[in-house]
């Protein structure tokens, strides 16, 4: 860093932020205690965490905050809260960044080296369920807030920050609830950055996503004592046909490839299956099993779909057997611009701050990008991250909180270079 970097607002922040190691551990430590589990995990939602998140925020001074959570039955509350708070800057322009409060269940809790729920700090990691995902993204944005406040910096854009529920089961009590009853908060011509995904050397930027289809196999045949099949008719044994028949035909029918991609393909991944009979002496007479499918842009859902139903006709006229499918969730597939300008901002940040220029990526897995997207909201996807989401001993570095919230510091300040 120059001198001149050190004596300006944004060296005087960047500074401020540098020094933040405790505070991290702080934030994590309260952020992983507060169970935001969804009720789909067991849980009770993400009310506690958003009342602890609120709170900071209001310590700190910051009165520009809106709620716009969504309803739901299932929690104690009846609402799945969504905050939305800004910092103005100079300029009516705005840094969006996003994160999400919930967190996926533990899992087995011997997998774990200690208590998922409370932070264990080993050098410069941290371990608990959410450190990571996605709690670095909103110690980054609580940091960069109280750092702003207590310097009093105007920053030249504005800070917009979103602690969202619902992220993990498909968004519809989070951001895609945002938009749909609060589009007047995001400017077309805002900067949209979601640090949910990312690499250890903080390398790539996402800036596209395939599409997701998730599908539901019923098969439906008949049911009978195993020690005379001849008298049924195995759904087990037709579905594992099925497994087959779609992975060797969905792969055939749709080879396109697009380098951006890892893999540069579409997937079509058999996954869950459901239990079926409750004794091995029983010939199954129904099975359910579930595919993830994940598509490049140029291929179309309703061309998929078409060619599922195809082949489980076949399977169904082979086997005697029904076939139902269903589609559990889907999601169009979305892209920003590679050579949008808003890229070259961050790839400027990142190289400024980590010394290496990212490169733009595409993924199969989905973040809410994809919700910003679709309402023509140019978006990137870009953290320092370990890539220990959803594992036992989930953990997350200090000093990439620290670092990428100086990465949005320097967006903000409009000086990427400094």
């Amino acid at each position: 860093m120059t001198q001149s970097s050190q004596t300006s607002p944004c060296g005087e922040l960047l500074a401020a932020l540098a020094g933040s190691a405790e505070r991290v551990v702080e934030l994590q430590t309260a952020l992983t205690a507060a169970r935001a589990l969804p009720p789909e995990h067991g849980g009770d939602g993400e009310a506690e965490k958003a009342a602890w998140i609120e709170a900071r925020l209001t310590s700190l001074g910051i009165t520009d905050m809106h709620h716009v959570d969504a309803p739901d039955s299932r929690v104690p509350s009846g609402l799945r809260p969504n905050l939305v708070a800004r910092i103005p800057g100079e300029s009516l322009r705005t840094l969006w960044l996003f994160g999400h409060m919930d967190v996926v269940a533990a899992g087995d809790p011997a997998a774990w080296t200690g208590d998922p729920w409370k932070v264990r700090r080993d050098g410069d990691r941290l371990y608990g369920r959410g450190v990571e995902d996605n709690q670095q993204a909103i110690v980054c944005m609580l940091l960069l807030a109280e750092m702003l406040q207590k310097t009093g910096i105007r920053p030249a854009l504005g800070l917009g920050m979103v602690f969202m529920a619902d992220e993990e089961n498909g968004s519809r009590y989070g951001l895609a609830h945002i938009l749909k009853v609060a589009p007047e908060l995001f400017a077309k011509d805002d900067i949209y950055i979601v640090p949910d995904f990312g690499s250890p050397d903080a390398s790539i930027i996402e800036v596209a996503e395939k599409a997701q289809l998730w599908l539901r196999f019923e098969t439906i045949g008949t049911q009978c004592h195993a020690s005379t099949p001849e008298k049924g008719v195995n759904a087990m044994v037709a579905a594992s046909h099925l497994v087959t028949a779609l992975a060797e035909g969905l792969a055939a029918s749709f080879p396109e490839k697009d380098a951006i991609f890892s893999p540069p393909t579409c997937t079509f991944v058999p996954s869950r299956h459901e239990r079926n009979v409750e004794g091995i002496n029983i010939l199954p007479g129904r099975d359910v099993f579930y595919v993830d499918c994940r598509l490049l842009p140029a291929v179309r859902q309703e061309d998929v779909l078409a060619r599922v139903r195809e082949i489980a006709d076949h399977v169904e006229r082979a086997r005697g057997v029904r076939i139902s499918i269903t589609v559990v969730q889907s999601q169009q597939a979305s892209f920003t611009d590679a050579a949008s300008p808003v890229v070259a901002l961050l790839q400027d940040a990142v190289e400024s701050e980590y010394g290496i220029r990212p490169r733009p990526v595409g993924v199969g897995g989905g973040t809410v990008a994809a919700h910003l997207r679709e309402k023509g909201l140019p978006s990137l996807v870009w953290a320092h991250i370990l890539n220990t989401c959803h594992q036992p001993d989930e953990c997350a570095l200090i000093s990439a909180s620290i670092g990428d919230s100086r990465v949005f510091a320097r967006l903000i300040m409009n000086e990427s270079h400094a």
